[in-house]
């Protein structure tokens, strides 16, 4: 994954910057991340407490009619995420890379809160 993640930032479109989505997921692939000479700036952080991401995973696979969305694999997957995502949030922190951001609300509450933090960035760069 790595190798396909600088592939991609070696294209000069990305020169002036570029957002990655669920990536990284592992302290492995931050560090690998870190090896590639593309420097993270910041990683936005969606606060979500687990019982309202239970929620929506839960309305997700009811509208959806997701399979994969059944009670066990959303607590599979939350495990996973305590044990190896979860740990980056606190290894970018120690970089003062994080910055949070409310998940709570609507979409488009969401969003203003992401492209707020995103504009701020772009004050600090």
């Amino acid at each position: 994954m790595v190798e396909l993640i600088e592939d991609r930032l070696s294209r000069g479109d990305t020169t002036p910057g570029f957002i990655l989505d669920g990536f990284p997921r592992t302290l492995a692939q931050a560090e690998m991340l870190e090896t590639i000479g593309r420097p993270i700036d910041a990683v936005l952080v969606l606060e979500v407490d687990e019982q309202e991401a239970v929620a929506r995973m839960a309305k997700r696979a009811q509208e959806e009619g997701r399979t994969d969305d059944t009670p066990e694999a959303i607590r599979t997957r939350l495990a996973n995420y305590r044990e190896n995502t979860a740990p980056l949030i606190e290894w970018y922190r120690a970089r003062d890379k994080v910055v949070p951001v409310n998940g709570l609300g609507t979409i488009d509450e969401v969003f203003a809160q992401i492209r707020k933090a995103l504009d701020h960035m772009g004050a600090r760069a």
